[in-house]
């Protein structure tokens, strides 16, 4: 039915336009504002994805008119489509834990609709099961932090909380919250363990994974922007924050390289990028995580949506890169894209308010540096062009670095410099196991560590079956050669 369609773009159309023109407002007047209904404020940050998130939904409804085409269920499909929108747009403008809670519990039941669009398909429904349980975790994690906050404060306003956290630095109760708050956001975020209904959504319409992946599952990275002046006082947060995000981080970087499928590899993409996002917050880069959340929400969404192009150009890279590494040329490209860095965002964020440490410059410098890498059998034509072209992309992802930090982005940073040094040791660690892995013949020591990293280091497998053990469900199977679906108890 067409006419379904039109009016859910017309409604989003519209719903983007108004949230260009409260976007342009907020950066005229600056400075949070209540809103008319209670429990709710606006603040450039909430501008910024309000305007985002709203955009990602637009494009998505007409991708998704095309992509259904024929299938049956439609209806329901813009329903819940239309119920994520709203709660998300609810949940960015939440300024009462209430309000927080409730809107962020919606959003996840209406996507579990979303994940079980092909009911006769046992992983989805697998997925959304694990992620119902998981997010009821959370729900109870943040139910306990709510509580805490209203307790140290005596009023569930967040806005008063943020207030009230750097006056009462040592207050037990908001140091608890604080704890709460990060498990809590990092159960919701896809964090390991509990990461395995995430990358087990493939089974789901390519438009709901881009949905997923682009917006709902940035929300945690949100929040953690939001409650910037209570984890600065909650120490013990902080450091969960930068343990649990760097372990994700690292495990799910692994994965990544070591997986064959193209929208698998674009799933534990995902998991990384949220685990560097967390710990981006618990080192107090919070300017850095706010702009990781929008380029990360545009660039999933546009590999999601794209994903036939991009299977074609990952295989092409595939057997592009059937050539060996050059050592030489993967020990010296962090020294070229650190010096590269160093130096341009320097010059230019020099003369800034606030400027970004040299740790964390280093940090990027090694998530860069394997643009730099050449083959060991290249000609000097070849070595030229290779190096000529990564010093380029280094130097055009430094500029838009230092471009989007000098935007009015509403969020301010508070770097911690030990955690950060320590942050930057074990990046080097990684960018040293990622040349070793790339390499054809390395040494035996690290099969081990390629097969543990195929499998996810068997964490999802150690979590399915506690969940299955909790709360057995029944799956259901196809038989081959019937239309009629039976359903088989999955026990473990």
């Amino acid at each position: 039915p067409e006419s379904p369609w039109q009016l859910a773009q017309t409604v989003s159309g519209g719903a983007t336009l108004a949230a260009g023109c409260a976007f342009g407002l907020r950066l005229l007047l600056g400075g949070p504002v209540l809103s008319p209904l209670p429990g709710l404020l606006t603040d450039t940050m909430t501008a910024w994805l309000a305007l985002l998130v709203q955009g990602l939904v637009t494009v998505i409804l007409g991708f998704s008119s095309r992509y259904l085409e024929g299938e049956s269920n439609q209806r329901p499909y813009i329903a819940a489509m239309a119920l994520v929108a709203g709660g998300v747009q609810l949940f960015i403008l939440a300024d009462h834990w209430v309000i927080l809670i409730a809107s962020w519990a919606i959003v996840g039941v209406a996507l579990e609709r979303l994940l079980c669009f092909y009911e006769d398909r046992p992983f989805a429904r697998l997925a959304a099961h694990k992620k119902f349980l998981a997010d009821r975790a959370a729900d109870c994690f943040l139910a306990a932090a709510a509580w805490l906050a209203m307790i140290a404060v005596g009023s569930g306003s967040i806005s008063d909380l943020v207030e009230v956290a750097q006056a009462r630095s040592g207050d037990p109760y908001l140091q608890w919250c604080g704890i709460f708050l990060a498990l809590g956001v990092a159960i919701r975020t896809a964090m390991l363990p509990v990461h395995g209904w995430l990358i087990q959504v493939m089974e789901a319409p390519t438009p709901v994974s881009a949905l997923l992946h682009a917006g709902v599952v940035n929300l945690g990275g949100y929040v953690l922007i939001r409650f910037a002046p209570l984890f600065e006082v909650a120490h013990a947060a902080r450091a969960l924050l930068v343990l649990i995000g760097l372990l994700t981080a690292v495990l799910a970087g692994f994965a990544m390289l070591t997986r064959v499928s193209i929208k698998v590899r674009l799933a534990w993409s995902t998991v990384a990028q949220m685990g560097f996002m967390v710990m981006e917050c618990g080192l107090g880069l919070y300017e850095c995580a706010a702009l990781h959340l929008i380029g990360h929400s545009l660039y999933k969404a546009q590999a999601f949506l794209s994903s036939g192009e991009t299977v074609r150009r990952a295989r092409l890279a595939d057997l592009r890169r059937s050539w060996r590494i050059s050592v030489l040329s993967a020990v010296m490209a962090p020294v070229i894209s650190g010096c590269i860095v160093l130096v341009l965002a320097r010059l230019c964020l020099g003369s800034l308010t606030l400027g970004v440490p040299d740790w964390w410059l280093g940090i990027i410098s090694c998530a860069w540096a394997p643009l730099l890498w050449i083959p060991v059998a290249a000609d000097k034509r070849t070595t030229c062009s290779h190096l000529m072209t990564g010093i380029g992309m280094v130097a055009l992802l430094t500029g838009l670095f230092v471009v989007g930090h000098s935007l009015p982005l509403g969020t301010f940073s508070f770097p911690h410099t030990i955690a950060g040094q320590g942050a930057l040791v074990a990046m080097l660690s990684v960018y040293v196991c990622t040349v070793l892995l790339q390499l054809p013949g390395s040494s035996r020591w690290l099969e081990p560590l390629r097969r543990r990293s195929y499998a996810g280091f068997y964490l999802d497998e150690a979590y399915t079956r506690l969940v299955l053990r909790l709360w057995p469900i029944q799956l259901p199977m196809q038989k081959e050669g019937q239309h009629s679906i039976k359903l088989a108890p999955c026990v473990p």
